[in-house]
């Protein structure tokens, strides 16, 4: 298995478009599998269609799924900050795609992203392992 890790800075973005980081990634590589995990409580990371308003449409059905208020029993942080532990459950922390000569085998509009609520953290470690088949 060959792995590296991304340092993602996302500031106060819900959404950040990994695709180039993991195409760059596998680039070269051959068939296989590759795995993108985020190793932390509050992100996760999806497969959507990217730059035709899907990241704030994916935004808006997570705030009305998971308001960030004062709601949660988890309650460190910022108000809210519970909703961010939660969100793994919906939005889950790796995606396993295939590896077809080289390039990540995505749909013509798929875009790898990582989805993270919690501005309290904005840096974040993504892992891409790519496993050769």
């Amino acid at each position: 298995m060959e792995t590296t890790e991304l340092t993602v800075r996302t500031g106060d973005r819900f959404v950040t478009d990994l695709t180039s980081d993991v195409a760059d990634f596998c680039h070269g590589r051959g068939d296989g599998l590759l795995n993108v995990f985020v190793p932390h409580a509050t992100a996760g990371v999806a497969v959507i269609e990217t730059g035709s308003g899907s990241e704030s449409d994916l935004e808006d059905a997570v705030d009305r799924l998971l308001p960030a208020d004062d709601r949660y029993r988890h309650r460190h942080g910022s108000i809210g900050h519970g909703r961010d532990h939660v969100l793994p459950a919906f939005v889950a922390p790796s995606v396993t795609l295939p590896v077809i000569r080289g390039s990540v085998a995505l749909g013509t509009w798929q875009s790898v992203v990582l989805v993270d609520t919690n501005a309290d953290n904005p840096v974040r470690h993504v892992r891409l392992s790519f496993l050769p088949g």
